[in-house]
C-alpha cells in the first residue's frame, strides 16, 4: 500500500480504504490547534485584503521586526519563510552537497530536503526501550565527518523532548568540528512554559540555527508562514537563496498580530494540560503502551495486538490517526495521534474502549 506521507489528508485516505463519501471522519493526524484559528483572524484578513493587489516587501521587514522584537534578538538574525517546509530547504542549501546525520524516527522533510540538495545524510536512532532519548554517544562519534545535524525538539512524531545538557554538548563540541546543529521547534509554543525556547543560546553557539512554524498553534496550515533564526552571516546567506516574494502579502501581514496574541498561546496550553492529562489517563487504563509527550500530539501502540489492524479498527469508526510507516525507525509498529477538543477526545477513547473490548 503507498501511504501517504503526512497527515491531515481525510479525503486520500478515504479514497485508499474505499470508505463511502458521506462518512464522517475525525482526523487525529493533523498536529494541528483544535481551538482553531484566533477570533480577530477573519477580519485581520479581510482588512488586509487590498494587500494582494501589489507585491510584499522582499525584505518582510515589518515581519523580521516583529518577530525579533517577540524573540529578543535583532532583526538581522531572522528570515522569515514560507512555512517550515521553506526554511527545512533554505537550511539544506546551505549544506549542498555537504554531509548530514539526521535522527529518526523525526520529520520527513529533512531528508527530503537532503536529497534534493545532494547531501550525503547518515541515520541515526532514537530508541524505544529508552523512551527516544537521544542517542549521543552515536553522534559525537560522528561529528568531525559531520556538516549539518537536523534535530527536532519536541519531535515529531513522538513529542519527546531533547534534554539540553546533551544538546549544549553537542554545540561545544560541534563548535570545534565545524559542525551546525539545525533544531527544528516547529511545535514549541505547544511546551509548557518550564521548557523554554532555545532561542537565548544564539548568543552564545554561532553554530545553532533554529526552525520555527506558525500554522500549528494559530491553525493557519493553508496560510504558511514560519521563520528560521541564526546569526547574521547565515541569515544573509540564507537571503540570497530565497525565492523572491516566497511569503504572500496576507501571510506576512499577520506576523505581528499573531505574535503579540499571547493570551491564545496561554488558552491553548490550558486546554493542553487538561486533555492530555485526560487522554494519557485513560490510554493507560485500558492497557495501551504510550511514551511521554509535552506537546499535542503522541505515539501509541498496543503491544497485544497489530498496529495496522488497529489503525483500521479507528478509520472504520470516524477515526483517522497517523500511520508510521514511513517513519525511519517506527515501521508502521506506532501510530501518532493528536490531542483534539474534549468531544473528540471522548469519542477516540470510546472507541479504544470497545476495540479492546472486542480484543
Amino acid at each position: 500500500m503507498e501511504w501517504p506521507n503526512h497527515g491531515g489528508q481525510p479525503e486520500t485516505m478515504r479514497q485508499l480504504f474505499k470508505m463511502e463519501k458521506d462518512r464522517e471522519i475525525l482526523d487525529f493526524s493533523a498536529n494541528i490547534n483544535p481551538l482553531g484559528p484566533p477570533s480577530w483572524l477573519k477580519e485581520t484578513l479581510r482588512n488586509h485584503y487590498d494587500t494582494i493587489t501589489y507585491y510584499p516587501d522582499p525584505t518582510y521587514l515589518s515581519s523580521s521586526v516583529s518577530v525579533a522584537n517577540y524573540e529578543g534578538i535583532d532583526a538581522g538574525q531572522v528570515l522569515v519563510t514560507n512555512g517550515g517546509a521553506e526554511a527545512i530547504f533554505l537550511v539544506a542549501k546551505y549544506f549542498e552537497k555537504g554531509k548530514a546525520l539526521i535522527v529518526h524516527p523525526t520529520f520527513m522533510e529533512y531528508e527530503r530536503a537532503c536529497q534534493h540538495y545532494h547531501i550525503d545524510v547518515e541515520d541515526v536512532f532514537y530508541e524505544p526501550k529508552n523512551g527516544f532519548q537521544l542517542p549521543l554517544t552515536s553522534i559525537r562519534e560522528k561529528l568531525t565527518k559531520t556538516d549539518v545535524i537536523f534535530l527536532c525538539r519536541p519531535n515529531n512524531p513522538t513529542g519527546t523532548i531533547v534534554k539540553e545538557e546533551d544538546l549544549r554538548l553537542l554545540l561545544e563540541e560541534g563548535e570545534k568540528t565545524g559542525t551546525t546543529i539545525v533544531v527544528d521547534e516547529a511545535f514549541v509554543d505547544f511546551l509548557p512554559s518550564s521548557i523554554p525556547s532555545l532561542v537565548k543560546w544564539l548568543r552564545t553557539y554561532s553554530n545553532l540555527i533554529l526552525l520555527r512554524s506558525l500554522t500549528k498553534m494559530y491553525t493557519i496550515p493553508g496560510l504558511r508562514i514560519g521563520y528560521m533564526m541564526a546569526n547574521e552571516p547565515i541569515i544573509n546567506a540564507l537571503k540570497d537563496e530565497q525565492i523572491p516574494w516566497s511569503v504572500n502579502s496576507l501571510a506576512a501581514a499577520l506576523v505581528p498580530k499573531l505574535l503579540e496574541d499571547t493570551s491564545f498561546v496561554e488558552k491553548t496550553k490550558g486546554w493542553l494540560k487538561e486533555q492530555s492529562q485526560y487522554v494519557f489517563r485513560s490510554l493507560t487504563d485500558l492497557d495501551f503502551h504510550i511514551y511521554p509527550s509535552s506537546v499535542n500530539f503522541y505515539i501509541l501502540q498496543d503491544k497485544k495486538k497489530n498496529t495496522n489492524e488497529l489503525f483500521q479498527f479507528l478509520l472504520r469508526h470516524g477515526i483517522l490517526t497517523r500511520h508510521t510507516h514511513n517513519f525511519k525507525g517506527l515501521n508502521g509498529e506506532f501510530i501518532r495521534i493528536a490531542i483534539r477538543s474534549k468531544e473528540e477526545n471522548e469519542q477516540l477513547i470510546s472507541v479504544l474502549k470497545k476495540w479492546r473490548n472486542e480484543s
